[in-house]
């Protein structure tokens, strides 16, 4: 197992279908033991009774700087310093420039990047401390080809901000043994995609990509155990695509 006597942090994990449970089973699988943090706390508390005792429920809305404080310390206080820290929750809109207003800017800002900033600076102090540590922040291909499927412009500026965010941190904090990297999912089929397509633009989806099938919630979960293991231990400041080919630099 990769993960022994780990400790790692998951933001937004409490979502059935998504890229947070999916990472926090595969950590847990290897011998993890996984803080998930969320606002719902019905869903959030669902969920850890589902992954088991070694999952702890955290409720927090990284969008409020008080309640990332207090959820960080909870788990520093109850589990100890964590290892890692994947910056996972994140809102998506589909709306074109003219039919951004300015709170649905504000909001998917504020989830997407504030959220990760906030997440990123609370824990940091511990992770300096302890001379190690991984963070790895959830961006999109939409960040990097100027847009998606799901998202708007302001989701691929808030998904860009993500990764000048990573760069930003994993220069300034590679000599303190701290790992910053990213990962850039393509269509990924989870609770936010679902329903939402016909079986036609399914079709059409799958036939764009490179490798003929959607991405999987796990696809990128692995991803993110790579980045939060040894194995990735000289790789920070990095990128890693995982959209079968959609978007290919």
């Amino acid at each position: 197992m990769l993960l022994n006597d780990h400790i790692a942090v998951i933001t937004g994990a409490a979502s059935p279908r998504g890229i947070g449970r999916a990472t926090a089973e595969l950590f847990l699988e290897h011998g993890a033991t996984v803080a998930v943090l969320d606002r719902d706390r019905e869903a959030l508390e669902a969920t850890c009774r589902e992954l088991g005792e070694r999952a702890h429920a955290y409720v927090c809305d990284v969008t409020d700087w008080e309640s990332v404080q207090g959820a960080i310390e909870s788990v520093v206080a109850r589990l100890g310093v964590p290892h890692t820290l994947v910056n996972n929750a994140g809102i998506t809109q589909p709306k074109g420039l003219l039919e951004i207003e300015e709170g649905d800017f504000d909001a998917v800002m504020a989830v997407n990047l504030k959220g990760a900033f906030f997440c990123s600076k609370a824990l940091m102090p511990h992770l300096t401390r302890a001379g190690r540590g991984s963070i790895v922040n959830m961006s999109s291909v939409s960040a990097e080809r100027g847009g998606g499927i799901f998202g708007g412009p302001h989701y691929s500026a808030a998904k860009s901000g993500m990764l000048g965010l990573m760069r930003a941190l994993a220069r300034n904090h590679a000599a303190d043994g701290i790992r910053v990297n990213a990962v850039a999912p393509g269509f990924i089929e989870t609770d936010i995609t679902a329903g939402k397509l016909t079986e036609a633009q399914h079709r059409q989806i799958r036939e764009s990509i490179p490798m003929q099938r959607t991405g999987r919630p796990l696809d990128v979960a692995r991803i993110c155990l790579f980045l939060a293991s040894e194995l990735s231990e000289y790789v920070t400041g990095e990128v890693i695509d995982v959209n079968g080919g959609m978007h290919i630099d």
